[in-house]
């Protein structure tokens, strides 16, 4: 059975960093994503990191509001895929979401339809 449990939100200060973690269990994934929700906003792509070429290689993406800012890695061993956010805005404040799947993505705008499998979110909050 496959899992997806978030971990690592909270409450932050402007400016402040969060690191995120995803521990998927059951199988291992081509890709991994990070998406979000805002309150009264639809869904959107935030991060991702996907399998290029070699079994070993990986290329990462991300949307244009959080480029520099965020930085998504995974650690193959631990199952694990990570977000570290940096120089967090208020307008950062969403409930995340680790999504993976087992198909290859490139570019900074994955669809959420194209993922196999999602976590419960966990609820990051940016105070001013």
């Amino acid at each position: 059975q496959v899992q997806l449990v978030e971990s690592g939100g909270g409450l932050v200060q402007a400016g402040g960093s969060l690191r995120l973690s995803c521990e998927a269990s059951g199988r291992t994934f081509s890709s991994y994503g990070w998406f979000r929700q805002a309150p009264g906003k639809e869904r959107e792509f935030v991060a991702g990191i996907s399998r290029s070429g070699s079994i070993t290689y990986y290329s990462t993406y991300y949307t244009d509001s959080v480029k520099g800012r965020f930085t998504i890695s995974r650690d193959n061993a631990k199952n694990t895929v990570y977000l570290r956010a940096d120089s967090l805005k208020p307008e950062d404040t969403a409930v995340y979401y680790c999504a993976a799947a087992l198909a290859t993505f490139k570019g900074n705008a994955w669809p959420g339809d194209g993922m196999d499998y999602w976590g419960k979110g966990t609820l990051v909050t940016v105070s001013s």
